[in-house]
């Protein structure tokens, strides 16, 4: 790999940590005023959570995954709702598609549309079958949670401030060694071995683009996209890739020893899930 290379992956991965940070930031500031009501009313609209999973999903950022992650870590979403923002965020790939302009323009509609109604159903889906599993005293919990959080930041600069920017740092920090990671791995292999292998195994597409939106990056998705607009990727593929297409998010349930397990089962609902309807969807529109 020659430094020419190494270098563009690691100003491309800065640039998306930095727009994770300037995210995550300002989500967490305007979150800190707003904490303990928002957080009642995750509570008490627990199973009606993934419609607005699934809506917050739809922002085209690969920190909208990051915050969600970051609630279900602090016990504001359930299981399903944080599985309905998964499965329906789509990273920097609307944003591709959008400013690029084609034939294949239009099918952004059925596309969001599809990840927003799947996350939706999905995500009611996940909240019936754990729901046994939940927390049974939500309120208490998110009263330990709020008071834990009150105890540490009882200085209002600390509180509105300083402890949004610390937060926001230490996920930048994380993002961008995944990033810079991936990036070099990406670039070793090189796009067009992808596009190759895909174009000789159509039948297989689904899974194959599945298997590259596990990839905790924003990459990922831009990869499915071009590989899209270039002819080399159905339709169907690029929704079977971009529902199980997270971002950072499942990457940051894996970095938190409270929900490493559950990550697992969210990464296997997601995945399943995204063949099934990537397969569903070729079949429908054809490979």
């Amino acid at each position: 790999m020659t430094w020419d290379l190494f270098l563009a992956i690691f100003l491309d991965a800065l640039k998306d940590s930095a727009l994770v940070l300037a995210f995550v930031f300002l989500f967490h500031v305007i979150l800190a005023f707003f904490e303990d009501k928002l957080a009642k009313i995750l509570v008490r609209k627990r199973y009606t959570g993934p419609l607005f999973g699934s809506l917050f999903g739809m922002i085209p950022q690969c920190g909208t995954s990051v915050l969600a992650a970051d609630l279900y870590i602090k016990k504001y979403i359930t299981l399903g709702t944080i599985v309905a923002v998964f499965l329906s965020c789509s990273d920097e790939a609307l944003i591709l598609l959008l400013t690029r302009p084609s034939e294949k323009t239009w099918l952004v509609i059925p596309l969001v549309l599809s990840k927003f109604l799947i996350g939706f159903a999905i995500g009611i889906l996940v909240d019936l079958i754990y729901r046994k599993q939940e927390t049974v005293e939500p309120e208490k919990e998110l009263e330990d949670v709020i008071c834990e959080e009150h105890h540490h930041h009882n200085v209002h600069l600390h509180k509105y401030l300083i402890h949004p920017l610390i937060h926001a740092l230490e996920i930048f920090a994380y993002v961008l060694v995944i990033n810079i990671i991936l990036g070099l791995i990406i670039g070793s292999v090189g796009e067009e071995n992808f596009a190759n292998f895909i174009t000789s195994n159509r039948y297989v597409a689904p899974i194959f683009a599945s298997l590259i939106g596990l990839i905790p990056n924003c990459a990922s998705s831009v990869l499915l996209s071009e590989l899209f607009l270039g002819g080399n990727l159905s339709f169907g593929a690029l929704v079977a890739g971009l529902l199980v297409n997270s971002g950072l998010g499942i990457a940051m349930l894996l970095k938190s020893k409270s929900t490493l397990k559950k990550a697992g089962i969210i990464l296997a609902i997601c995945f399943a899930t995204s063949i099934f309807f990537g397969y569903i969807i070729c079949l429908i529109s054809g490979f």
